[in-house]
């Protein structure tokens, strides 16, 4: 009865997750979410009380920093081109996987209270991760690290704006793949911070 009951909230998340990332949060109704799921309307309200509960929990589902937290916890080498590719291509991987969440989130986020601010617990979180890494890494006489954090910040937003590329087919600047992008900033990122020290 459980396994039944978890089984119907997940197939009204996913429609939710699909047709208001299509559609937009106002545009789809309760019963088309639910038409969807091939459920009832009344089992939506069940499980979940009202559209805005159900955007809430899908939206939830959204924490990349915990899938982070145990790359850099248990993964990384302490070799700095080798690390950053790893958490390039796992922070790529995350927000792909959940990059109709994102589309919910940046076009939706005003309809739900405080969304805002637990959405920006994630990139904060990988933040401080990056950061943490960049001044272990000093301490290590593996880089310069003038500004870990500012440099962390600088190198998550590459990132970030990669994303956002490619969450638009890449239309925006066609012919760059989103690797061939990765391979080349973690090159020049790694290089900008060992520099230095090589003179």
């Amino acid at each position: 009865m459980r396994q039944a009951k978890q089984g119907s909230a997940e197939k009204l998340l996913k429609a939710a997750i699909d047709l208001i990332s299509e559609r937009g949060y106002h545009a789809v109704t309760t019963q088309e979410i639910a038409s969807a799921a091939d459920l009832s309307e009344k089992t939506l309200f069940r499980h979940f009380g009202s559209k805005q509960r159900l955007l809430e929990t899908a939206l939830e589902r959204f924490r990349y920093a915990e899938e982070l937290q145990i790359l850099f916890n248990e993964q990384l080498v302490w070799e700095l081109e080798a690390d950053l590719l790893a958490i390039c291509r796992k922070y790529h991987d995350i927000m792909n996987h959940d990059r109709k969440l994102i589309l919910i989130a940046l076009k939706d986020e005003v309809h739900i209270p405080g969304f805002k601010e637990r959405r920006l617990q994630n990139p904060h979180q990988l933040l401080t991760l990056l950061t943490d890494y960049f001044i272990t890494m000093s301490e290590k006489g593996k880089i310069v690290c003038s500004n870990p954090a500012m440099q962390a910040f600088t190198f998550m937003m590459a990132q970030y704006g990669a994303f956002m590329n490619d969450l638009e087919a890449g239309e925006n600047y066609p012919g760059i793949g989103l690797e061939q992008f990765i391979q080349e900033n973690v090159k020049v990122f790694a290089r900008s911070l060992t520099i230095q020290k090589e003179l």
